[in-house]
Parts: structure tokens; sequence; C-alpha cells
């Protein structure tokens, strides 16, 4: 392990506290980084803030399940309702003085937002005045599936898209979609490449070439796979954002808020399962059929004492067993997130209980 040089932020209480804000789209990997920096902290006592769209708080869960002596339970917390850039006066601030006035103080804070939050409003948080003397803006992440940017998702041809505007009025704006993409680019001190080893060489360099098209300025773009990057490379940028707002632009600009509207989730409860492959292929089908975005949460498997962890963005679907269900009550809990339009509780129930308890 290299040995990180403490530059003032143990031990002194006048110095600002660094953050680092980590964004990206659904299920690019923001949660697997973090987890990679708890356990390479070198030498830094963290804490963690995580914002989730939805009640269901997986990624939280999965993150106290890696709290060590660095970032004890106590340094996770959850923002589980509402997008973190939507509520910052009621949950935001308060959530971030919480974390300061730990008996301990942490030496660095890191944020992860939901897929779908913007940056931006989220930096203007920082000139509150109850925190803008005691913590500063080290630097934001944008994490990015490279075989999603390399396949052209979020960020479409030019050309292509004025063609479909001509044969088509209703695509005359941005999708929603896009919109998150460009601003959490147009955010980042450094982008990430998550997943790169889904991609060859080819697909790495569209990957990079898209997100340097869409960039408003020229950024460090590094490939990652499994989380894992080196801890120098995105902690300790002093980069100050929160007083560099102007070199961060966003489609949102202008605008004293904005909504997510465009987007839900639904919460399905399902009972114990017979056969994990079942799931997954539900939850491709609902990808292809109904346009769902991402699907993450807790299986219980009939014979099996763990519990099992899904995380699906699309048609991938990944699953592991991470723990024992001990006393907590072994059921099947599914966040589901998609456009707003596309959100149907009961055709989504369907399709989870049609697939799964067919070979029950």
């Amino acid at each position: 392990m290299i040995d990180f040089p403490q530059t003032g932020f143990s031990g002194n209480d006048l110095a600002k506290i660094p953050v680092t804000v980590i964004t990206g789209f659904l299920g690019s990997g923001k949660t697997t980084l973090i987890r990679h920096l708890m356990t390479n902290p070198q030498g830094r006592r963290l804490a963690v803030l995580v914002n989730e769209f939805g009640t269901l708080g997986v990624d939280g869960d999965i993150l106290k399940s890696c709290a060590d002596e660095n970032c004890p339970a106590e340094n996770i917390l959850e923002l589980a309702n509402g997008c973190i850039c939507c509520t910052v006066a009621d949950d935001f601030i308060p959530t971030v003085e919480k974390l300061m006035a730990l008996p301990n103080r942490p030496d660095h804070i890191l944020i992860e937002t939901s897929g779908l939050a913007l940056p931006k409003p989220l930096l203007k948080a920082f000139d509150w005045p109850s925190i803008r003397s005691r913590i500063t803006v080290d630097g934001v992440i944008t994490v990015a599936d490279a075989e999603a940017v390399a396949a052209g998702r979020f960020a479409p041809d030019l050309e292509a898209v004025d063609a479909q505007r001509r044969a088509d009025e209703s695509l005359d704006h941005e999708t929603p979609l896009a919109e998150v993409f460009e601003d959490q680019l147009s955010c980042a001190d450094i982008v990430l490449l998550s997943k790169a080893d889904l991609v060859d060489t080819a697909g790495l360099e569209r990957a990079r070439a898209t997100i340097a098209h869409e960039a408003p300025r020229p950024l460090p773009i590094v490939p990652m796979r499994d989380g894992v990057v080196d801890p120098q490379i995105v902690l300790g940028l002093n980069a100050a954002a929160e007083n560099d707002l102007a070199a961060r632009p966003s489609h949102h600009d202008g605008h004293d808020d904005h909504e997510h509207d465009d987007f839900d989730s639904v919460v399905i409860d399902l009972p114990e399962i017979a056969d994990p492959e079942a799931l997954a292929d539900a939850i491709r089908t609902l990808a292809r059929e109904q346009q769902i975005l991402r699907v993450k949460g807790y299986v219980a498997v009939s014979g099996k004492p763990m519990r099992m962890l899904v995380q699906a963005v699309g048609e991938r679907v990944r699953t592991q067993y991470d723990r024992p269900w001990g006393a907590q009550p072994r059921q099947t809990r599914l966040v589901v997130i998609a456009e707003h339009d596309h959100v149907d509780p009961g055709a989504i129930r369907a399709v989870l209980t049609g697939r799964t308890t067919a070979k029950v």
C-alpha cells in the first residue's frame, strides 16, 4: 500500500474537510468504487454519505457490511428518500453536519449520489453558511459504464439525432437520460470508465472519444475494472469545485430546482424463489419488454441460508450471496427503476412472479 501524505486533515480543526462527490448513471459502479476506497484509505479516516433513488437502501447496506476501523458503521449514513440535489436544506445539510460532528472527525467524506442526481445543485450546497467554512469539494468523480458508452447509449450521434428529429417531432429535445449523463460529465474532474474489461480496445477508444466529445473541457479518462483504481488518482485533488461552478455547465443552469418526474421506482416483495436463473431471466425480460433501467435488492432462495444480492443494469444481471439471513425475515425485495411512463407495478410483478414461480 502506498503511504498517502496527510496535509492538515487530521488534528486540525481549522482545516476544511475534503469531500469527494461520486456521480454516475444507474449501475455504473459507484458503490463498488467506494468499497475499494474504504478498504484502501491510505491513512485517512473516512465517512460515507450514500443517496439512493427509491426507499430500499441496498447500496448503503452493502457499504455498511464493509465497515472497519477506518470507516466504522456510524460513519456511513444514508439518504434513501429523495434525490440528494433536491433535498439540500431538509436532508443533505443536516446529514453533512452530523458527519462533521462525529467524535472522531473524518479526514475525508465520500458522497455517492443517486444515479439520477445532477451534481451541480449539490456543489452549490457547499456554499451553505453553516458548512462553507468547514468543508470543501475535493473533486467530482463521474463513473461511466464503458460498455454502454461504447455502444452509444446516452450520447447519440448528432447526424442520427438530426435524422430522427426530422422524422419525429417528439424527438425535438434531448431525452432525460442524456441530460443526466451530460450534466454528470460537465461537473466532473475525472471520469472513470468502469467495467473496462467488458469491451475490447476499439470499444474503449469509442467510449473515450464519446466522453471527450460530450465534456465541456478536457478531462482525464481512466479505465477501471471491478472498482479498482489507485486512490491517489481520485482523492486529494484539491479542486475546490464549489468555487469553480462556471466551468461546470448544466442543462439546468438558470433554474432554481429540477424535478425527477421523468423517473420512478417501485419496490416488489416476493416469496422465496427456487431458481435464481429464472429470476435473472425475468429481469432481462423487464429490461427488454418494459424498458426497465435498473433492478436491485435481496432475494431469498429456497434451501440457501445466505441471502442473494441482485444488481441489474438493463439486461446485465449480477448476483452473489453476501451474508446469512440471521434474524432478518427471509423475504425477496427488489427495487425497480425506470422512466416514469414505464413503471407499471402490476406488469412488473406479473413478469417476476410468472417467471420465478413457474419452476418452484
